[in-house]
């Protein structure tokens, strides 16, 4: 901006002095005759001076107004800029403050979201310990009045699973038997006892039962106790006092480990019985009868046993056992007698004086597998038995005398599993091998005899369908069909037929009833027809029955259930002549059960 003051003074000086210049060079007029004096003027270098000196002073002038406003502009520029960093610094001190109110606000919210967590935890666990001690009271008061366990040193024990039973049974043809029905005794068609009915009423199937359960360390530990009334002992009858004797039902210990291994011993179900959960001992699954027997084809033992098994994550199971044998004594027709088997037992050896029993080799030894896989639970097991007798070969004389060692062995399996929300389940079970007829509800049969004396195992097979409905919790209703078969096994000795199930057996009375019992008849087992006896070859038999819970709560169950059952036994075959040409005897019986039952809490 100087710089253009300059340019515009210099300018200006040039034109005054060219203006100046053309004055001076213009003719001078004539001058004019004054009668006064002239006045003296100033010369042209003067006025030049003069005008610069004006010029200069008033450019002066605006140089210095303009230096002033310069100045001027400089200082509001100044404060200006520092207004504005001023507003600056203050915008930023007031973002600050407004992001420190914010993350105020925001530490607030969040306090006051703590807070109100905080008091909500406060009230809810306020009425969670309200209800805690609510529930320990009520707790501790059930404890008191009515405890589901008696506490003794750490150990829980239990009378769950007893009972008092109010029962009878009727049946078209007589068995001798009381609630618990004889398979093979079913009699025959034309038999004495098969012309009578029968009908009994019994409390024998009350049970006593006790658990005790505890923990030591990783181990948890059980024993289990019960009993029932139905045997007999050497005074027992029913002509007045109808009193039986306690029977040894299951008594057993277990050891259970948190990984899974449990270990067991005592009398119990074998092995062989289905189970519901895994192979635990205390979840046998058994038809829902009223008849102590079961249900033929129904595969099961009770006696003592060492079991060991191993839960694999709740789905895989696997286990082994070794139990108590016992074999059934040889059945057939035209049997040597060069052997010894066994014998009855004797006082000294706490054995049944009137009960055979037989010189077992090794146990019964059965192995396990059962599976969970999220529908139903699925079995499979093996059996191996062994069967031992000493042989005489030579007739009156111990010379060449041996012992005879046969191997039985049966394999079986089953399922069981819901249907329809778990209105209706639904199962299978059998097993099928040689020696393996003591397994079988029907016990028909183990083992035969060769004609040298040596053992022979006999073939044969149980199986068992069962469809049970539950429509509500109080109702069940039941549906069974099962039987027990053995094959015949015989050889030739000769001209004689030697062994089981023989065709040449004489059938001729059969069809017969018998006439007058024989002396001292009365009171005792119904008597078979003359000139009929042959082996069993199957018992079979249908069920369908129906338990309802009248109550079932804290103070126990009280429930009542009937059944009804029908029961055919067929015999081998023979040679039955003219009156029965080749067929095979065979018994009916129809049995009506009624059963009511307080099972304690």
């Amino acid at each position: 901006m100087k710089f253009s003051m300059h340019a515009a003074a210099a300018v200006l000086l040039a034109v005054s002095a060219v203006v100046s210049y053309a004055q001076a060079s213009d003719p001078a007029p004539v001058a004019k005759k004054h009668v006064h004096k002239a006045e003296a003027r100033p010369s042209v270098q003067e006025q030049i001076s003069q005008q610069i000196n004006a010029l200069r002073q008033e450019m002066q002038g605006q140089i210095d107004s303009l230096k002033n406003d310069l100045a001027q502009k400089d200082a509001e520029l100044k404060q200006a800029q520092q207004t504005a960093a001023d507003a600056q610094a203050a915008a930023a001190k007031a973002q600050q403050t407004a992001e420190q109110q914010q993350q105020a606000d925001t530490e607030n919210s969040a306090a006051v979201s703590t807070l109100q967590s905080t008091v909500s935890d406060l009230k809810s666990n306020q009425a969670s310990l309200a209800t805690t001690i609510s529930d320990g009271t009520a707790a501790l008061k059930k404890e008191v009045e009515s405890p589901d366990a008696i506490r003794f040193k750490g150990i829980t024990l239990s009378p769950s699973g007893s009972f008092l039973a109010a029962e009878t049974v009727w049946r078209s043809g007589a068995t001798g038997g009381d609630i618990n029905t004889a398979f093979t005794g079913v009699p025959l068609a034309n038999s004495q006892a098969a012309q009578l009915s029968e009908f009994h009423i019994s409390g024998r199937q009350s049970r006593v039962a006790l658990k005790a359960t505890g923990a030591a360390g990783n181990v948890r530990l059980t024993g289990y106790y019960e009993a029932d009334f139905l045997s007999a002992g050497i005074t027992s009858n029913s002509n007045q006092s109808n009193s039986y004797t306690l029977r040894q039902r299951q008594l057993w210990g277990q050891a259970a480990l948190n990984s899974g291994w449990i270990f067991s011993g005592g009398q119990g179900w074998s092995l062989a019985t289905e189970t519901t959960t895994g192979l635990l001992r205390g979840t046998e699954i058994l038809p829902s009868t009223i008849d102590s027997q079961y249900e033929s084809g129904f595969v099961w033992a009770r006696q003592a046993s060492f079991r060991v098994s191993k839960d694999f994550a709740n789905k895989f199971f696997l286990g082994a056992s070794a139990e108590g044998a016992e074999t059934l004594n040889p059945a057939g027709q035209n049997l040597p007698t060069n052997y010894l088997f066994g014998s009855l037992g004797t006082g000294g050896g706490l054995f049944n004086s009137t009960a055979n029993y037989s010189f077992n080799y090794t146990p019964d030894f059965i192995a396990k597998a059962a599976f969970e896989p999220g529908w139903g639970h699925w079995e499979l097991f093996g059996i191996e038995r062994n069967f031992r007798a000493r042989v005489y070969p030579t007739a009156g004389s111990s010379v060449g005398a041996y012992n005879d060692k046969q191997i039985g062995a049966g394999i079986g399996g089953g399922f069981r599993g819901p249907l329809l929300d778990k209105k209706v389940t639904v199962g299978l079970k059998g097993l099928w091998g040689q020696g393996v007829g003591r397994y079988g509800s029907s016990t028909i049969a183990d083992v035969t005899v060769r004609p040298d004396g040596q053992l022979s195992p006999l073939h044969g097979f149980s199986a068992l369908s069962t469809v049970e409905l539950n429509p509500n919790s109080r109702l069940n209703l039941y549906f069974n069909y099962g039987g027990d078969y053995i094959e015949r096994d015989y050889v030739l000795n000769g001209a004689t037929q030697v062994g089981y199930g023989t065709r040449s057996v004489n059938m001729s009375g059969c069809l017969v009833e018998p006439g007058s019992p024989t002396v001292g008849a009365t009171g005792a087992a119904p008597i078979t027809p003359s000139g009929c006896s042959a082996n069993n070859k199957d018992v079979q038999e249908f069920t369908a029955g129906y338990w309802f819970n009248f109550i079932n709560g804290p103070h126990g169950r009280l429930r009542q259930g009937i059944q009804y059952s029908n029961m055919r036994r067929d015999l081998w075959s023979g040679n039955g002549g003219a009156a029965n040409p080749g067929n095979g005897a065979h018994g009916n019986d129809n049995m009506v059960f009624t059963s009511f039952r307080y099972y304690l809490p």
